[in-house]
């Protein structure tokens, strides 16, 4: 992390050489430091990428809602998604553009608090989405006959709600702990919105337990899920290689096609923005702040396009909605 110059705030102890208060009432995010100049231009792919999030997983909200043979657990936890991606883009996008094209830095300390929550709360609960996708593809290859009475509606409301519940709880010492912590010097965060590590840094306090703590989670919640993802589709593609006969094979593989899809644009650059932040002490701040931009805007945007397209229900489905629009 760049050293970032002091703001003292109006109300500092007089008798110190360092500002020292509890609660700030205000941090101020300064975007993407080293490409003010860019803001606005930068701008334009974010906002592209967010209306393209915002009306498609809409989209598929709509149709998943409006046909009666979507109804069912692949469906369902689809909507999930759609509704998780929908409120992580929501979290950043429209203050990271307030900042970029109205020079609105301030947020308050309590709403910095909420966004830094929903923001890993939601990224928590968009992997536990996919290990429930990834296990209804398991009973769906590996158990096909058995897979109405396994996956009934109350046993995918149960997944659903041990998701959200699992998401929130875990997530919820992150606002806590930040908000216990002395802050001093500065009210400044080098980011565009208020990332976990970037605003504990700014505390004057020895912040090592919020700092493990957040690194245990993520290796608990992505580890777990990459585990049990990685497991479902080992016995997948065994029930796959059985089949006899190569088209028979292929077809199976094909409907689990948009599901690794979307598994592969969350985890990678997830695991990538990680990476850099802990280990790559040399790449230039501003390229750390746009790769951990892109991680929470790509998926959004990619997720209902990817099903759009290699789901041939919600394709056709998509097509004789326009087709009607167009008659």
């Amino acid at each position: 992390m760049q050293k970032i110059s002091v703001c003292l705030l109006p109300y500092s102890m007089p008798d110190s050489n360092t500002t020292d208060f509890t609660n700030p009432s205000t941090f101020l995010l300064l975007g993407i430091p080293g490409l003010e100049a860019a803001h606005v231009w930068i701008s334009i792919p974010f906002c592209a990428m967010y209306a393209i999030a915002v009306l498609g997983n809409f989209t598929i909200l709509f149709i998943v809602k409006s046909e009666p043979s979507l109804h069912g657990p692949m469906y369902y936890f689809l909507c999930m998604l759609a509704v998780t991606d929908l409120v992580l883009s929501t979290s950043i996008l429209p203050k990271t553009l307030s900042i970029f094209w109205f020079n609105l830095r301030e947020i308050d300390f309590n709403a910095c608090l909420t966004q830094l929550y929903f923001i890993f709360c939601f990224s928590g609960m968009e992997s536990g989405i996919f290990v429930a996708m990834a296990f209804d593809r398991y009973v769906a290859i590996c158990h096909p006959l058995r897979h109405s009475t396994i996956l009934t509606n109350p046993v995918v409301a149960k997944i659903g709600l041990a998701v959200v519940l699992r998401g929130g709880m875990l997530i919820l010492p992150y606002p806590l702990l930040a908000r216990r912590w002395p802050y001093c010097k500065t009210n400044i965060i080098p980011h565009s919105y208020c990332e976990h590590i970037a605003v504990v840094k700014l505390a004057c306090a020895d912040i090592r337990i919020s700092s493990y703590y957040s690194l245990s989670v993520a290796f608990f919640v992505i580890g777990l899920d990459v585990f049990f993802i990685i497991m479902s589709y080992t016995q997948i593609l065994k029930a796959i290689f059985s089949l006899p006969t190569k088209d028979a094979r292929l077809k199976t593989f094909g409907t689990c096609g948009s599901h690794l899809c979307v598994i592969l644009a969350f985890y990678i650059p997830t695991l990538f923005s990680s990476l850099m932040h802990r280990f790559s002490h040399n790449v230039p701040l501003h390229l750390h702040i746009l790769i951990a931009n892109m991680y929470l805007l790509v998926p959004p945007m990619l997720n209902p396009i990817i099903y759009g397209v290699r789901t041939k229900q919600i394709r056709d489905r998509l097509l004789r909605l326009m087709t009607h629009n167009g008659a």
